[in-house]
């Protein structure tokens, strides 16, 4: 088996630029026993600092206690996401204020920058990355992160770039975030391309191609149109919930049936968001049911936006199972709890993954 001490220097390797680990290459790990039922996330910060806008293993963060929390939990796997836009933006009284704008490349050098701050502090807590979106199974004793960018604003408007970001080992872009930039409509801003914009279509195209999962939370219903009319694969939206009364907080981000069925009709699936907008952990689960009701039950997951959410009813990955289980008391078989929780993300980026042999 191997010793800690040589796992650490084979993580720092990687840190340094070397391929990642996959799921066969984990076997020396020492976690629970696999689980029969996949665990994934369809977006998490865990090890984000909100006050440092960076990735760090402090008291702050708790990112050992997460992971340890995340291997209790049962997760399987997650998509880790960088946040593009970080430096430009801000929490103010009624919500995110944009503060700038990047100037030319500012946006890929704080790629960069976060990228190996997130391969530096989950080396030092030993959380492995997988690069393959088919490692996604029942084998995996977990926790396994796939590395997501939330803000296509680090593109730079340079199309090369995203193979670049997929050499990093970054399976996942959510095209827009909050600050607005040029790929496409956001929810919280006033329009600017009437959806999505000339550069985000050879984006969404070149994703396709290289079998990368494109996100579209944050993104305007127009622009979800958009994508959905032009990927040739799935798209998944990772972490929202249907619409409510328009007075509750972040009532923005909520999506309409609409917006949800765009997605479902792609193949995709909508990671259920269990932020501040539900009012208890009890009504994020009814409002999980209600987006299976419109959608069905092969297109919904979960998307837990730990540990950058507002006011979330799920506070942390030992209450995973717990979402498991209320489902149950709510009337789902265990098929049907098993799709949501992880069955139905294993799916859909393994069909994301063969659109790379589907070029063109």
């Amino acid at each position: 088996m191997q010793t800690r001490k040589q796992f650490l220097k084979n993580a720092c390797t990687i840190a340094a630029g070397a391929s990642w680990l996959s799921v066969d290459k984990l076997a020396a790990f020492s976690m629970p026993a696999p689980k029969k039922s996949i665990y994934f996330d369809f977006h998490c910060h865990p090890g984000w600092s909100m006050t440092e806008r960076n990735f760090a293993n402090n008291a702050e963060t708790k990112l050992p206690e997460t992971v340890s929390e995340m291997k209790e939990g049962h997760l399987t796997s997650g998509f880790l996401a960088l946040v593009a836009d970080a430096p430009l933006i801000k929490p103010g009284p009624k919500g995110i204020i944009i503060t700038r704008k990047y100037s030319p490349g500012d946006g890929w050098t704080e790629y960069k920058r976060q990228l190996q701050r997130l391969k530096e502090v989950f080396t030092q807590v030993g959380m492995p990355f997988s690069t393959d979106l088919n490692d996604l199974s029942t084998k995996a004793s977990g926790p396994i992160g796939y590395l997501a960018v939330e803000g296509g604003d680090f593109l730079d408007d340079q199309l090369s770039r995203i193979e670049e970001a997929y050499q990093d080992g970054v399976r996942s872009i959510q095209l827009v975030h909050y600050a607005p930039n040029n790929l496409g409509d956001l929810q919280t801003a006033e329009a600017t391309f009437n959806g999505l914009s000339p550069f985000g279509k050879d984006v969404v195209r070149k994703m396709n191609e290289l079998g990368m999962a494109i996100d579209l939370a944050h993104a305007s219903f127009q622009t979800a149109k958009d994508v959905a009319n032009l990927t040739k694969a799935p798209i998944i939206l990772s972490h929202s919930i249907l619409q409510m009364e328009a007075d509750r907080p972040i009532a923005l981000r909520a999506i309409s049936k609409e917006h949800a069925k765009v997605v479902a009709d792609t193949g995709g699936v909508i990671g259920a968001w269990p932020s501040g907008f539900n009012k208890s952990f009890d009504e994020y689960v009814d409002n999980i049911k209600r987006l299976v009701d419109v959608v069905g039950i092969d297109h919904v997951g979960i998307g837990t936006d730990m540990s950058a959410n507002f006011q979330p009813v799920l506070t942390n990955y030992m209450q995973y199972p717990q979402v498991a289980e209320t489902l149950a008391s709510k009337g789902f078989t265990s098929q049907e709890v098993d799709k949501i929780m992880g069955e139905n993300a294993r799916i859909v980026l393994g069909k994301i993954a063969k659109s790379r042999s589907r070029k063109g």
